[in-house]
């Protein structure tokens, strides 16, 4: 069983949580461009035993889809296709940023890390991950 990648897709930026490998605790990866998704996606699959990608899917409260949630499920297909052996999960992500900003305030993050959104997206693919385990578990 490998590891679990979960994706807060954002067009400009692209928040990334990874489990450890026995798929019970969440950890904050990083934030990267989301031009260079793809090709970092494929480092990670190779040096870290990806399996499995749970990606936040946005979605408005009343269940309708947001902006973005068209280019989620483009990119779904896209590493469905990219690596056919992983499984792919797509996982309601409402109020991950709201609660990733709230956890940040709880753990006393300066004003200033608050702000900084590339933090607040690997803070909600954290989120993301985290209760696709607790969901699995």
């Amino acid at each position: 069983m490998g590891k679990i990648l979960a994706i807060d897709f954002g067009l400009k930026r692209t928040g990334l949580a990874i489990s450890d490998a026995a798929r019970f605790f969440a950890f904050g990866l990083e934030t990267v461009n989301s031009e260079n998704l793809m090709s970092r996606l494929k480092e990670l699959v190779a040096s870290d035993g990806v399996d499995t990608f749970v990606l936040g899917l946005p979605m408005r409260l009343n269940t309708d889809d947001t902006h973005i949630t068209e280019n989620v499920r483009m990119l779904a297909q896209a590493i469905a296709e990219e690596f056919p052996t992983c499984k792919i999960e797509l996982l309601d992500e409402r109020f991950t940023s709201k609660m990733a900003a709230q956890s940040m305030h709880i753990a006393g993050a300066s004003k200033k890390q608050k702000q900084q959104k590339e933090l607040i997206d690997k803070v909600s693919a954290t989120l993301i991950l985290q209760s696709f385990l607790e969901q699995s578990n």
